[in-house]
């Protein structure tokens, strides 16, 4: 038995320095390439609660003339109760200033328990309700009292239940089909096709969890503003005349266009050059 143990204990290291050109050393480290890695997945895009384009606090902290034109562009998320997720990329913004602007709600500096969003955090949701039946949604912007009103929307997704919603609570041509143009464009039209309520008052739209506002699709083109006096405020005086409604140049889903404002921008545009 002694004899055949050495024999084999002969033969396991015969065959060990035979290999030993192909088998590295345990004391020493593989500096041969690493094993090729399978396809990764991005940490960020592994839940399905995470929105990786949603913008942050640090978006809407800045005043509210630039504000209303940095939404130009953005996609306005609503998902809905049933997990329905409706989109729409903001087309058309107007900016409140605060206590100075004659048609703010904030004029003077006054502060109501109606109005207490425009005075939170920037990003804060400021709704509100007008004849007794429309919701207008608000939000707030740098300044105490200054916030930006979405107008307009172009429809992206979930257009069909946004047809359903407007159907339901708009009033007046009961069984007419509204076309997709007409879905969005107004204030209180955005506010039923995306199921926005008074419920969303003061919610913070960089945190919320259904209603939230994502960057534009990478690749996207700067949309040509224009910058024209505001709808519905024809009591502030001087301020109703303020250049304080920015919209896209042609699209088709603002909800009132301006031709001497654009053919001013066009003029201040070409005088650029």
């Amino acid at each position: 038995m002694g004899q055949k143990k050495q024999r084999l204990l002969e033969a396991q290291r015969h065959q060990s320095l035979t290999d030993g050109a192909q088998m590295p050393s345990t004391m020493e480290p593989c500096l041969g390439p690493p094993a090729p890695l399978g396809p990764q997945r991005s940490i960020y895009f592994s839940s399905p609660k995470s929105h990786s384009a949603q913008l942050g606090s640090e978006f809407f902290d800045q005043p509210a003339v630039p504000l209303a034109r940095a939404f130009l562009g953005q996609v306005l998320v609503r998902r809905l109760d049933d997990g329905t997720e409706l989109r729409g990329r903001i087309v058309e913004t107007e900016a409140y200033l605060g206590p100075e602007d004659a048609a703010a709600h904030s004029r003077g500096g006054r502060q109501t328990p109606r109005n207490r969003g425009m005075f939170m955090k920037p990003g804060t949701l400021y709704v509100y309700i007008i004849y007794g039946m429309y919701f207008c949604m608000n939000v707030s912007s740098r300044g105490d009292g200054a916030c930006v009103l979405l107008r307009a929307l172009e429809p992206l997704g979930g257009l069909e239940t946004m047809r359903q919603l407007r159907s339901t609570l708009r009033k007046g041509a009961a069984g007419r089909a509204l076309r997709d143009r007409e879905l969005c464009s107004g204030p209180s039209k955005l506010c039923q096709a995306m199921a926005i309520d008074k419920s969303f008052d003061q919610r913070d739209l960089a945190k919320d969890e259904a209603v939230w506002l994502e960057r534009s699709p990478p690749g996207s083109r700067e949309p040509a503003v224009v910058a024209a006096a505001r709808v519905g405020i024809g009591q502030a005086g001087e301020w109703a005349q303020k250049p304080l409604r920015f919209y896209v140049q042609g699209s088709p889903w603002v909800s009132v266009v301006d031709r001497a404002a654009e053919q001013n921008s066009q003029a201040c545009s070409d005088k650029a050059f």
